[in-house]
């Protein structure tokens, strides 16, 4: 009797076998077939956006995002007839599968009438995708600004447009900016993603400080880069977010003004806020010293030459001709 039952449980675990190794073929065929199809649709789909990018119309647009959901269930449904030809099949697979694409491809088979459905998605569609454009070209944004990460939480940032502040949140939807005004400005992601900006926090928060100086021309240059090297190192941990390394430098740039000879002065501070302090106290020290080595900061000026006109010649008496 054991025999018997072990002989049983052969068989059907031999017919289960025999199953599975029937539909192996046809599920590999069908898988083959979907993702070399997926690879195509994939590269059309690609070239028909660069295309359409070129165009200045937006019905090409609206055409690619129509087509681009159906194709995935056509290439499915390709998927699968592929997989039905395969002659190892039972017949009554083949069936169910072959409604099963005839489902995918028109709902008409099983009694429904398509073309309300595919009028009611198709302008249903359109007004969703119009309605929710922003949205979802902020969604798309906001990816690439959380694995790029050009800008931070907490970093200090400067737009295109001139507006400048802390991020204070990256939010699926929008990047919030407080200003130093004291205000928050909220910004979509797709605006930060188009647009350049400059991220002074990296890639790290330390900053040059560069302060214009002018002096007479009757000043000694290597006494004025003496003194503001002085002043400044002097000024290192007094002065709230100036840095002394690396060490405060001079340069005769821009050079010879038009009536004053034009020096830099290049220092480190903290961050980028930083500098609006550190500038202010600075050139009063540099103010105050100047006087003290009798440096002199000239006044712009211009030269005015005037021509006299010759006078006009005396009346001749003469009549004027009526």
């Amino acid at each position: 009797m054991i025999l018997a039952v072990s002989g049983g449980e052969g068989r059907g675990g031999s017919c289960v076998e025999g199953e599975w190794k029937r539909f192996l073929v046809p599920a590999l065929a069908s898988l083959a077939a979907a993702a070399g199809l997926s690879l195509v649709r994939s590269l059309a789909f690609r070239l028909m956006r660069r295309w359409a990018e070129g165009t200045e119309n937006r019905g090409d647009d609206i055409f690619i995002n129509a087509f681009q959901l159906p194709s995935f269930y056509w290439i499915i449904a390709i998927g699968l007839s592929v997989g039905v030809q395969v002659p190892d099949l039972p017949d009554r697979h083949v069936f169910s599968i072959g409604k099963t694409i005839q489902v995918l491809i028109i709902l008409s088979v099983i009694g429904i009438s398509v073309t309300p459905i595919l009028t009611a998605l198709g302008v249903g569609g359109l007004a969703v995708a119009l309605a929710l454009q922003d949205t979802l070209s902020n969604l798309f944004a906001w990816a690439p600004i959380l694995m790029e990460k050009p800008i931070r939480a907490g970093d200090f940032i400067r737009l295109e447009t001139g507006r400048e502040g802390y991020v204070v949140d990256i939010a699926w939807r929008t990047t919030r900016i407080w200003m130093l005004t004291n205000n928050l400005v909220v910004i979509p992601n797709s605006k930060i993603a188009q647009s350049t900006l400059t991220n002074y926090h990296l890639p790290e928060k330390r900053m040059s400080l560069l302060i214009p100086v002018s002096v007479s021309y009757s000043s000694d240059p290597d006494k004025v880069e003496t003194v503001l090297v002085e002043e400044t190192t002097r000024a290192v941990g007094e002065i709230p977010g100036l840095l002394g390394d690396p060490a405060p430098f001079v340069r005769f740039i821009p050079g010879f003004g038009e009536s004053s000879l034009d020096f830099t002065l290049i220092c480190q501070v903290g961050e980028f806020v930083d500098q609006y302090y550190a500038q202010h106290e600075l050139r009063k020290r540099i103010f105050r010293r100047f006087r003290e080595e009798g440096i002199e900061i000239p006044f712009p000026h211009r030269t005015v030459y005037l021509r006299e006109h010759p006078a006009a010649p005396p009346d001749s008496g003469t009549p004027d001709p009526e």
